[in-house]
């Protein structure tokens, strides 16, 4: 048995049973990640420690692993980074395994990662060597064994955490279950779950795990407060497993009418604030361990939310 082990603040804050929030930081298509970086500095004291996207929605972005590695270096704030086993075979997956480690990085997240064919380079060749449960296998082989897949030595292995995705709206609930439960005997160590709108969602999702078993590490449940009524619409249309409640969208749809930029910005921050205190509020009264909070380029809207759970 595997001595346990604490190598980061996240995992830290997880084990100690603290209510943790989460981040999100997205690098886009460009040679520089000021924008990012600076986004980061707005979330240091708000959230533990932030996601940095891998390729969103298969659109070409600046390497989860760099974008991670120069936040860190810069801001300070912990961060997660993203491994996506769709542009990656398990040799590449394996390098930027250890160069996160040694680059100081200490959580991972395992996904399988979208469809190639949704992204701006449709025609790209898909890789799929690795789906998300050996992905984490993997890493966990690395970290506690000091072995790769084929039992190769590796020294000095690096000392970092893995954690993984789930979709607690998903259309095949037992199918989605049975395969998070097979990412914890992979060797999964927290999830972040797909954007969640719906408390009935939330339930439904902890009823089967429970029903299921054998899923006993952290779940943090991903939010999106959503800066536009066309932000809520893509993500009520577009994301597989989200439904975005219609009151919620009325409202939001509503501010397109208020001309004044301020007080448009104003009405849907209580829009938000209104939504998200009444869900965070269900949220403390379920197995959630956090919240994963995906409020890209809206870090303000992170200190009233969390007041919720203060």
């Amino acid at each position: 048995m595997v001595e346990e082990r604490i190598f980061s603040n996240l995992m830290r804050e997880l084990k100690a049973g603290k209510f943790v929030f989460t981040g999100e930081l997205e690098p886009g298509k460009e040679g520089s990640i000021e924008t990012t970086i600076e986004a980061a500095r707005k979330l240091l004291g708000q959230v533990t420690a932030c996601n940095v996207t891998d390729n969103p929605q298969s659109f070409g972005c600046v390497n989860s692993l760099a974008a991670a590695f120069m936040v860190q270096k810069e801001t300070g704030m912990e961060c997660i980074c993203q491994l996506r086993c769709s542009d990656k075979n398990r040799l590449a997956l394996l390098s930027d395994v250890l160069a996160a480690g040694l680059l100081g990085i200490k959580n991972i997240l395992a996904i399988t990662g979208d469809y190639v064919s949704l992204g701006d380079t449709p025609d790209v060749k898909p890789v799929y060597d690795l789906d998300s449960t050996l992905l984490t296998r993997m890493i966990r082989m690395i970290v506690d064994e000091g072995k790769d897949f084929r039992g190769n030595e590796i020294r000095n292995p690096p000392k970092l955490h893995v954690g993984v995705a789930a979709n607690p709206g998903s259309e095949f609930l037992d199918m989605e279950v049975y395969k998070l439960k097979r990412k914890v005997k992979a060797g999964a160590e927290f999830v972040q779950t797909q954007v969640v709108f719906l408390p009935e969602v939330v339930d439904r999702f902890f009823a089967k795990v429970k029903e299921v078993g054998g899923i006993d590490i952290p779940i943090l449940i991903g939010i999106f407060p959503a800066k536009s009524y066309a932000e809520a619409k893509f993500f009520h249309e577009q994301v597989s497993g989200v439904i975005v409640p219609e009151d919620y969208m009325a409202k939001l749809k509503e501010t397109k009418e208020i001309k004044d930029k301020e007080k448009r910005k104003e009405r849907i921050d209580q829009i938000n604030i209104e939504y998200f205190t009444g869900f965070l509020e269900h949220l403390k009264s379920t197995p959630a361990a956090g919240c994963h909070i995906m409020a890209v380029g809206y870090p303000e809207i992170i200190p009233e939310l969390r007041k919720v759970v203060a």
